[in-house]
């Protein structure tokens, strides 16, 4: 599948195909590979979903056939699953359990889940690994593996600075934790222990007694899905409120530094009669440092008090802005893009509204850092459960009160957030643009000089490794024509020119890597 899509792009690429052709290709490719993974599951679904949140990387046409995946694949046969569970129990079920229902109540692509009754009367979920999907895993990662090394030697980097290898790491420590039952046992008991002065919150008990690497049994919780409108209006609370504790769960888990829920979707996070959010399944997590958190925290801060230089800062130090992003630009665009009134939503195609800001960050020089796609991912399916909870406006005058609270409990934000709000104002922007401009003469000549090395030296390697790449490409299909027509001279140039335009190629594709390693840890520095 890969390769083909390869192979289309580049013809595309070769031929100058105008955008409304690109449009369809690219929604060909999407149907194709949203097909394909629900034929193969294991990994591919969950790669799939990473995907769909990278508006920054992928095209439109792309995103809409694939934005909408879940992580449903028909259960395994009961047989197997049993035969699971009694070789982690050492012996049959009946030791254990007093019953256990063989139909699953969900099955995802590394876990199913059963409801059984312990010998006490207690109902439990019992979390089981999906036959061999160890080796199944694996396989996907050798598999990705040769596709990330493809894709980082032959396929243009968007926007120059995407680092596949560090997302695939990322994704294969994320993978093989979710694969360890015993690390999700961690993680379920680092958020209760988190969560344990929360009433709202609702986290599952375990019985590590039953519980293996390859088992995991919790305590059975009853709720209602976000997405069951006749359920939600049956609730003691509104919806509103619902919608307001779900931001109260969710916005510490992005802003400080720890362990975040990194799989919020629907079937994993519920709300009881009582309105108490429900949380299961931490088998993906992920982790904020400190640093990222202290910064994250100061760009909301820094937009709640429209101070617009000091949220580009932050971005810059997050790591969203590439090099050659212009401040003033980004500046101008916040001002632009948080003027809207919710009465102004409300007229608005909210839907054409997210395509064209997909347009629009492709356009800038904007990226999400690797380190923050599961962050991504949790925002995201959050955002789509706090929408069917609440309108735009609901959800603005919810969502502010909300960050003050949770601003007001911290020690040392509130002031930070007063220092920022003065730097907004009028008076210290004078000041501070005085200081700025003494210094900016020799900003000016190093930015300027740098640009100019960066350009030149980017523009030499970049043209020499496309040149390189065709040469091969002409050697291959003269190696083609020569054993074809059995033209020995013709045969042994192709050969020639193959290997030699193939070193030099690599040669140049090393330079290249090495040139935007270094650009990389500038940008972060």
């Amino acid at each position: 599948m890969v390769f083909v899509i390869f192979i289309q792009i580049y013809w595309y690429k070769v031929r100058k195909k105008p955008e409304a052709d690109w449009e369809k290709l690219w929604g060909k490719i999407g149907k194709r590979f949203r097909k394909t993974i629900f034929e193969l599951e294991g990994l591919l679904i969950k790669i799939g979903q990473l995907l769909s949140i990278r508006a920054d990387l992928l095209p439109n046409g792309f995103i809409r056939q694939i934005q909408d995946l879940t992580d449903q694949v028909p259960p395994s046969d009961w047989e197997k699953i049993e035969g699971i569970l009694e070789a982690e129990w050492g012996g049959p079920l009946e030791h254990s359990l007093l019953y256990i229902n063989k139909k699953a109540v969900a099955s995802a692509s590394i876990g199913e889940v059963y409801k059984g009754v312990l010998k006490d009367g207690k109902p439990v979920a019992i979390k089981v690994q999906r036959p061999n999907i160890q080796s199944i895993i694996q396989t996907d990662f050798r598999t990705l593996s040769i596709i990330i090394w493809f894709t980082h030697h032959f396929v243009p980097m968007p926007k120059g600075f995407i680092n596949f290898k560090v997302l695939f790491k990322e994704l294969k420590e994320v993978i093989v934790r979710e694969l360890d039952f015993s690390q999700e046992k961690s993680s379920l008991f680092f958020f209760q222990e988190r969560f344990k002065d929360v009433d709202i919150v609702k986290i599952p008990d375990v019985y590590s007694e039953l519980s293996t690497p390859k088992v995991l049994v919790m305590e059975w919780v009853d709720g209602i899905k976000l997405t069951d409108e006749e359920g939600i209006n049956q609730l003691e609370v509104s919806q509103c409120e619902v919608a307001e504790r779900l931001i109260e769960v969710f916005l510490p888990q992005w802003l400080e530094p720890g362990m975040f829920h990194a799989d919020p979707h629907s079937g994993n996070v519920l709300v009881s009669k009582e309105g108490q959010i429900i949380l299961l399944d931490f088998g993906m997590v992920g982790e904020i440092s400190k640093k990222d958190a202290t910064y994250f925290q100061a760009l909301i801060e820094s937009l709640l008090s429209k101070n617009y230089p000091k949220a580009v800062e932050c971005l810059t130090h997050l790591g969203f802005l590439l090099p050659e992003a212009d401040p003033r630009t980004l500046e101008r665009l916040l001002v632009e893009l948080l003027s809207f009134q919710p009465a102004q939503l409300k007229e608005m195609d909210l839907i054409a509204l997210k395509l064209e800001m997909n347009d629009m960050i492709q356009a800038l020089p904007i990226q999400v850092p690797t380190r923050f796609v599961f962050l991504g991912r949790s925002f995201i399916s959050v955002e789509g459960m706090l929408r069917s909870l609440a309108s735009e406006d609901d959800l603005i005058n919810v969502l502010k009160p909300v960050f003050m609270d949770w601003l007001s409990k911290q020690e040392n934000n509130k002031w930070s957030f007063i220092w920022f709000w003065l730097q907004s104002q009028p008076l210290f922007k004078t000041i501070h643009s005085f200081t700025e401009f003494l210094k900016l003469p020799q900003k000016l000549e190093n930015i300027k000089e740098t640009e100019q090395r960066r350009q030149f030296q980017f523009t030499i390697y970049e043209n020499y490794k496309k040149q390189l790449f065709q040469l091969t490409l002409l050697g291959f299909i003269g190696i083609g024509t020569g054993i074809y027509t059995s033209h020995q001279l013709i045969l042994q140039l192709a050969v020639g020119v193959s290997v030699v335009s193939g070193i030099l190629y690599f040669i140049y594709s090393f330079k290249l890597k090495k040139w935007m390693k270094y650009m990389h840890e500038k940008r972060r520095g």
